[in-house]
């Protein structure tokens, strides 16, 4: 115990208490500036707004181009959570299942998206897709989205299967139960927050993709963040903002159903 009672220990991680803090505080800051700036009634960002108004909202539920967008943009993060959480599982599940060394190559390989920047992953899937006639595509578009989304669900899950006994699955299978029999019935249950979690990564990592969307997702299939950097880009309009809060509610939905049903199963 230091002076005045108070834990050493407690008082030597002081610091890191107060670090962790003020990059937290970095992070959250800009939610409490973009939601304000959303409620303003003004022509232009400001903040703080000088009268709150629902105005801009009104302006994206009664725009058909953004409502076009949005809709595009719901469907590719839709179906690239369809598609990327069970591609993922399956990628984690055959990579737990190797030896150490083949599984940290493999595991790099998967990886590759996630470590390259985005912007060349961008530029060399345009000139796939304009050889493939994907360009502006849904099918093109939910492809790429899965190629950044599906890493994400592998890490998800492959950190579930760390931390389960296989031996359990290798059980049910020696009592007659087949391989995927086993592993629905066995795997599957224990590794279920794991999977939800990849799949809310799969979802937002899509509905997020800003960049994929400058270069494959254009015309009818224009992606909401592709709408909303145009715009940013020819003028800056409030609307922007009342669509970035809309974003962060869905974000913050997501991790609450998440924790909800990651409570539930642990009970």
């Amino acid at each position: 115990m230091g002076p005045g009672g108070l834990d050493v220990p407690l008082l030597r991680r002081l610091w890191l208490y107060v670090l962790a803090l003020a990059v937290l505080f970095y992070l959250v800051a800009p939610i409490f500036i973009v939601i304000p700036m959303s409620f303003s009634d003004s022509n232009y960002l400001t903040f703080p707004p000088d009268s709150l108004s629902l105005r801009w909202y009104r302006t994206f539920f009664g725009s058909e181009e953004w409502m076009s967008a949005t809709r595009v943009s719901l469907t590719a993060a839709a179906l690239t959570t369809l598609l990327a959480t069970p591609i993922g599982t399956a990628a984690a599940y055959a990579l737990n299942r190797l030896n150490a060394k083949p599984q940290k190559v493999f595991y790099s390989i998967l990886l590759l998206p996630q470590i390259l920047p985005v912007i060349l992953v961008g530029i060399g899937v345009y000139f796939l897709y304009t050889k493939l006639s994907l360009i502006n595509t849904l099918p093109g578009i939910v492809a790429a989205h899965m190629a950044l989304a599906t890493p994400f669900v592998v890490v998800t899950v492959l950190s579930g299967l760390k931390s389960y006994d296989l031996s359990q699955e290798d059980a049910a299978r020696g009592l007659g139960a087949g391989g995927f029999r086993a592993f629905v019935d066995v795997t599957l249950p224990q590794i279920k927050p794991s999977m939800i979690a990849g799949a809310l990564f799969a979802f937002i990592t899509s509905l997020d993709e800003a960049v994929l969307g400058l270069f494959i997702a254009g015309g009818s299939n224009t992606v909401l963040p592709r709408k909303m950097f145009l715009a940013l880009r020819d003028q800056i309009d409030p609307t922007i903002a009342a669509i970035s809060t809309l974003l962060i509610l869905i974000s913050m939905v997501g991790m609450a159903l998440f924790l909800i049903t990651g409570n539930r199963q642990g009970r």
